[in-house]
């Protein structure tokens, strides 16, 4: 036993030196040992301290064993593979997300069909689970039933579950109907810059809400004689913001006018369920949202969440990427035809097959073949719009997509502080991308890739976008820490695996 830890460790030391790019004799010379002692240790051969385990891993920046937990999960990637073949697209992690806080609405049995298995919908579980909510997977884990408790404990908040997702900030819509004073934990999620929660204050305030940030969480209290009495005007066009907004007019006593408010896809995913749930929402993927609230929601309810279009603008991009013919199925293509519009405009070669309408029975969905084709730079920056337009969380993708392309592509990340400058991580795979302020990146193709050991950026798009150009990338390369990825994304390596990379999940010993 102790002969084939010895060989896993003499493994582990080999990859992380050769993705470093250093000879035995360099490492020999970093650790102030001989050629010799470093072979032996790789291939099993000499017993070895802790001490001289961690000599070697801070030489080679990279953490070998890690004790008393689960380490971090990490990727290898074997690149340059073509896919092939044909790859469904799963439902909507923000969709998920939303509709787990709005079970927090009604006081009877819900069901969401095929929910996304992913980190973040986890960690609702986890807080959910913590104040009383009873969650089971059904059907063979494939479905979620949510029962609710007559009371909820707030008290007993996993409050380390609720810091590591941003989504814990929709619990103020439905919290303001059940009581009149409870904390919440502040709100993490990726990093992304400072992203403030007044525009979520600005619009509850309106039903009475009081929010007060002190000490790592948020006070909030009630005033039950506040009513909104004329329309909400939302000062962002978010969609958490419009989510919230949503579920605290949802059991208001009365009609609730919101304005500027997001239509984008997890909206009115959000809508069609609070239809379900027995609430009107007029203007359903317009700017202007009007409800007609009911105090008591006490009601069976089954639930299916479309398709996530970011997802498949994500298996659209590996295909991008690695010049492979693949078929993405079940594509929201409302929420994808600015994208398309502007891959046609670079080249792409793609057909699709007639709409045809998703479990939730309202949105389009068609199955994309895209094949490898000559792209050129578009003559216009990419930048997000609120939708319909390119969406916020694909802009990333057309880093990557615009590193295969012929020409120099701007791309303008307007809306977070600092995620343009994740995408400056293609660089280590062989990608030109000139970092010129902190939200506009000047990406130059054709790019030839190659491999590298890097950490995860602590960014959900980028870290998938790194992930695509490792596919491309000839050689073996390795991304460490990706929890990030798996807050929004249900077995991707297996998955990608299915379709023709070759991706090995592992851990630190």
């Amino acid at each position: 036993m102790a002969d084939d830890y010895l060989v896993r460790i003499g493994k582990l030391i080999r990859d992380a030196r050769q993705h470093r790019g250093w000879t035995q004799a360099q490492l020999a010379e970093a650790l102030g040992t001989s050629q010799s002692a470093v072979n032996r240790i790789e291939r099993g051969n000499q017993n070895i301290s802790l001490e001289m385990i961690a000599r070697i891993g801070e030489a080679l920046d990279s953490e070998i064993v890690s004790l008393g937990y689960a380490g971090p999960m990490h990727l290898r990637v074997v690149g340059g593979r073509r896919l092939s073949g044909a790859i469904d697209v799963k439902t909507s992690k923000n969709a998920c997300v939303a509709l787990l806080c709005a079970t927090l609405l009604n006081r009877g049995r819900t069901v969401l069909r095929r929910v996304a298995r992913i980190e973040e919908v986890y960690r609702l579980l986890e807080v959910l689970h913590s104040i009383g909510v009873r969650t089971r997977w059904i059907n063979d884990g494939v479905d979620l039933e949510i029962v609710p408790p007559a009371e909820l404990d707030m008290a007993a908040i996993d409050a380390d579950a609720a810091v590591r997702t941003r989504s814990i900030i929709m619990f103020f819509g439905p919290l303001l109907h059940r009581m009149d004073h409870f904390k919440l934990p502040y709100a993490g999620g990726c990093d992304l810059g400072t992203r403030t929660i007044e525009p979520h204050m600005i619009a509850l305030r309106r039903f009475g809400l009081d929010i007060a940030a002190t000490e790592g969480q948020y006070h909030a209290r009630v005033d039950r004689s506040v009513r909104p009495d004329r329309p909400i005007v939302l000062t962002e066009r978010g969609d958490t913001v419009t989510e919230n907004a949503l579920l605290a007019a949802a059991r208001h006593d009365g009609v609730t006018v919101i304005r500027n408010a997001s239509s984008n896809y997890m909206v009115q995913d959000l809508c069609f369920f609070l239809e379900a749930l027995g609430v009107q929402v007029e203007g359903i993927g317009t700017t202007t949202l009007t409800v007609h609230g009911v105090p008591d929601i006490d009601v069976d309810v089954d639930y299916s969440p479309s398709e996530d279009p970011v997802e498949a603008m994500s298996l659209l991009a590996a295909a991008v990427v690695t010049e492979s013919e693949l078929t993405v199925r079940r594509v929201p293509i409302e929420f994808l035809e600015i994208e398309l519009a502007v891959l046609e405009e670079m080249g792409l070669d793609h057909d699709r097959t007639p709409e045809y309408v998703a479990d939730n029975g309202r949105t389009r969905l068609v199955d994309l073949t895209v094949r490898p084709s000559k792209l050129e730079a578009p003559i216009d920056k990419i930048h997000p719009m609120p939708f319909p337009g390119l969406n916020i969380d694909n802009v990333p993708f057309f880093a990557a997509i615009a590193a295969v392309a012929q020409g120099k592509t701007l791309i303008h990340d307007w809306v977070y502080d600092n995620r343009a400058i994740y995408l400056t991580d293609l660089n280590r795979l062989g990608g030109r991308l000139q970092l010129l302020d902190p939200h506009r990146v000047l990406v130059e193709g054709p790019t030839r890739w190659r491999a590298a050991e890097m950490m995860c950026p602590p960014a959900l798009r980028p870290a998938v976008v790194v992930l695509l150009a490792m596919m491309a990338a000839e050689g073996t390369s390795v991304l460490r820490n990706v929890y990030v990825i798996n807050r929004g994304y249900e077995d991707l390596a297996e998955r990608l695996n299915s379709i023709g990379a070759q991706i090995e999940t592992f851990r630190d010993i």
